[in-house]
């Protein structure tokens, strides 16, 4: 039977034309952090590297902080606003279920009627905004998607849990991802490991907060008074995640590679997901990479921003000239779920 359905007519490939980020004003060191937990900076900074971390004032929301990576990244690729076709954000700390703060973002930079949506795939969020984007560009459903990660993690951190106290920050990251004629976005390399997921989670669901009776008499009689409750963090456990981050992930940054017909001697620069700076040295050792390889070490002055990370630390990298326009990158971001997504790029 023949289909009566036309084939799709995008672009041969897809490529990152530009990218922008956004880090909030407010820098708090490792000092402010130890107001309220029993530890050090020297401990802090040997177990992690972070010095310094980025928080959202009241007036840098989800939305706002993208709307000032995004328009950064709409400039850097040469576009307008109404030629994109789609956002896709991927965010952990939007806390409204609904609507998705894509479309709100979608109309404040002036983009159209784009299609618009939020994901959620933690620290690996970055790398399937990015593959889906990839999709929409070469199947013909948008010319143009712009791809953010975004975080306010400082809202889900719990000051005094001594092993995340002093990890997360905030801040946006956006990409343009448009039609190319060379392969420049390598096939990715994703997955999950469910079975691990309470190695980073959050502590309580948004239910909890529920006052008012659910079907089957579970009512709010039936719970601790809302002034008990803490409000929910991020909370994980440092060396299963440490453990599985170093060996697991090494080896899917290394499928990644072998699926773009890629070596390490062909790499100008990797930028794993900032989570930690042993995790990110450890990986750099396994997989051999050169020395002449540029490192994105961004988390030291950053934090972990989660999905944000990786876009963050590509426009540091190109702003600074640490790295530059046609380098070849390895990418790779990984989290909560347990998610990963690993991908080889050409750097816009």
């Amino acid at each position: 039977m023949t289909s009566k359905i036309k084939p799709s007519k995008g672009a041969p490939y897809a490529r990152i034309m530009g990218v922008g980020g956004y880090r909030p004003t407010r820098v708090v060191p490792n000092e402010e952090i130890l107001k309220h937990i029993d530890s050090s900076d020297e401990w802090i900074r040997s177990r992690s590297g972070i010095a310094t971390r980025h928080w959202a004032g009241p007036e840098e929301t989800v939305a706002t902080m993208s709307v000032e990576a995004s328009g950064k990244a709409i400039a850097d690729a040469g576009i307008t606003p109404e030629q994109i076709g789609a956002v896709i954000v991927s965010t952990v700390s939007h806390f409204k279920q609904t609507p998705a703060v894509a479309t709100e973002i979608a109309h404040r930079i002036g983009a159209g009627k784009p299609a618009a949506f939020d994901i959620s795939a933690g620290c690996a969020g970055f790398g399937y905004g990015l593959t889906l984007a990839k999709g929409l560009v070469t199947e013909g459903s948008a010319e143009y998607v712009l791809v953010l990660g975004v975080e306010r993690l400082s809202d889900l951190t719990d000051l005094e849990d001594r092993a995340t106290a002093f990890l997360f920050g905030d801040g946006a990251g956006a990409v343009i991802v448009g039609p190319a004629k060379q392969p420049s976005i390598g096939p990715t390399v994703w997955g999950s490991e469910g079975d691990k997921s309470e190695t980073i989670k959050q502590t309580l669901g948004w239910d909890t907060y529920r006052t008012t009776p659910l079907p089957g008499g579970d009512g709010p009689e039936a719970r601790p008074a809302l002034e008990e409750i803490r409000f929910p963090a991020i909370t994980q456990e440092g060396q299963a995640v440490f453990r599985w981050a170093v060996f697991e992930m090494a080896k899917v940054a290394q499928q990644a590679l072998d699926a773009a017909g890629v070596s390490p001697d062909d790499l100008d620069v990797f930028i794993p997901h900032q989570a930690n700076m042993r995790i990110i040295d450890s990986m750099v050792k396994t997989l051999k990479l050169p020395e002449s390889v540029t490192v994105a070490r961004d988390v030291e002055t950053t934090g972990n921003t989660s999905a944000a990370s990786i876009p963050l630390a590509m426009e540091r990298l190109l702003a600074t000239g640490q790295a530059k326009s046609g380098d070849t990158a390895l990418v790779i971001g990984f989290g909560a779920g347990l998610v990963y997504a690993a991908t080889v790029v050409t750097l816009p």
